[in-house]
């Protein structure tokens, strides 16, 4: 599942957006992004070197960049919680490019199960 603080109405559009064939959460009070520790980035981390590296990658291959319309300082992260509501695995980027591999990802799962 992937959980974003949008507003609950906006999250058809969201998931539409990124094409995923999962389950979309809205936590517009950034409940759940404070108990596991995520903050806002400042300026500086979050258009560094990398993230503009992402973008220039994404406009030569045809991707087309729209305006934001979500607090773009707001820092994700990726976790995997067992089915006893446990954290099993996470990772708290320090900027928007610094993301976990899909490999890793995969592997915390299967470690989760």
């Amino acid at each position: 599942m992937a959980v974003t603080f949008a507003e609950p109405e906006r999250l058809a559009a969201h998931e539409q957006h990124l094409g995923i064939g999962f389950p979309v959460y809205a936590d517009p009070g950034r409940e759940l992004y404070g108990r596991f520790g995520l903050g806002r980035g400042s300026v500086a981390d979050i258009w560094n070197v990398g993230t503009l590296k992402l973008y220039a990658r994404l406009l030569r291959s045809g991707r087309r960049l729209r305006r934001p319309t979500e607090d773009t300082r707001q820092l994700g992260g990726d976790f995997v919680v067992d089915a006893d509501g446990t954290l099993v695995w996470g990772h708290w980027p320090r900027s928007p490019d610094d993301r976990p591999s899909v490999d890793d990802l995969i592997a915390a799962v299967r470690t989760a199960r």
